[in-house]
């Protein structure tokens, strides 16, 4: 359950979240169906996605599920079709798929190399292009792209999975450029670690997630849905969250 107040004029409106079967992405939808914010959920997993939007329903929101590879613009351009078919519009867009496999520069092959670069930069080109008319339309809208501070300072041992995040935020920096004269806001979001099934048996474990001092799903998602409540005057260009008991 959220613990932040969202603003009344959050009722109804519409959000696409990518990544959406689990971890973060979850989180976010919840705590959107919550506040009144009807939801089109995408990720590869359909019987998780198909759990999400029962779980929703069930609790009086409305949800759909667009089951597909994020980074396939006929993904993105279904889900974007399917939902305004069923909601009207698209609000918000939440790019929160994503892939972390953590290796060392020799270890990581060229495969690897062009798996994560598509799960995390690709999705968030393709899911923008294909959100961004119909906002520019409307001259509203917000854009949320979930990078992570592997972004603002390469790590060894992450150097394409940070590279990949890097690219997210120059990204986002110039969608920020471009769509704003449009009424677009746009916002990178950058966590540190959490708690959740990502990159599992791709450089961590279960129990070194459960042991560490990573941040929890809801919380964070809170931080993504206080991006998309700013005032049509104000955009937040970039959030940084770390946890307050981080060792340095």
């Amino acid at each position: 359950m959220s613990r932040i107040t969202t603003p009344s004029a959050m009722q109804g409106k519409v959000a696409l979240i990518t990544g959406a079967s689990s971890g973060l992405g979850k989180a976010v939808a919840l705590q959107f169906a919550q506040a009144g914010v009807k939801v089109i959920l995408n990720a590869r997993r359909t019987d998780r996605l198909q759990e999400l939007v029962t779980q929703i329903q069930q609790a009086g929101g409305e949800a759909i599920a667009v089951a597909g590879d994020a980074s396939r613009m006929e993904t993105a351009e279904s889900a974007v079709q399917k939902g305004i078919a069923q909601f009207g519009q698209i609000d918000f867009l939440i790019n929160n798929a994503g892939l972390g496999n953590y290796k060392t520069l020799d270890a990581t092959s060229v495969e690897e190399y062009d798996e994560m670069m598509n799960a995390n930069m690709r999705s968030s080109f393709v899911f923008a292009k294909a959100v961004a008319p119909g906002m520019k339309q409307r001259r509203s809208g917000s854009m949320v792209f979930v990078s992570s501070v592997a972004g603002l300072r390469g790590t060894g041992n992450e150097a394409v999975y940070s590279a990949s995040k890097a690219a997210q935020i120059a990204f986002a920096q110039g969608l920020d450029d471009e769509l704003r004269p449009h009424g677009i806001q746009v916002t990178s979001v950058c966590p540190g670690g959490i708690k959740t099934e990502f990159a599992l048996g791709k450089g961590r474990t279960q129990e070194g997630v459960d042991a560490s001092e990573m941040m929890d799903a809801a919380d964070v998602a809170e931080a993504v849905i206080f991006a998309c409540t700013q005032p049509a005057s104000l955009r937040i260009l970039q959030l940084t969250i770390r946890p307050m008991n981080e060792a340095k």
